[in-house]
């Protein structure tokens, strides 16, 4: 499905992108560029997150919306309270 603003997107996509690149990094994972999406691993499982929409994918962490909320899931301070 087509974004509705695809001008909007493409403005302020690679700012995303670079941001969450490298908050993850900040946690010590190797993120990977994939075309429009952030890969990594956790819990020996990968991770996508899609930065322009926020959406994070995953069977190591519990999928939802936001990259505050990614990375308070994959924080190595909370890793013993997450499930």
């Amino acid at each position: 499905m087509a974004r509705l603003n695809t001008e909007r997107q493409e403005k302020l996509e690679p700012t995303r992108i670079l941001n969450a690149k490298e908050s993850i990094e900040a946690f010590g994972y190797e993120v990977y560029e994939g075309g429009k999406a952030l890969t990594f691993i956790f819990k020996n499982e990968q991770v996508t997150f899609f930065p322009y929409s926020g959406w994070a994918t995953g069977k190591s962490i519990k999928d939802g919306r936001g990259l505050q909320k990614l990375l308070t899931q994959i924080n190595p301070l909370n890793q013993s309270t997450n499930h």
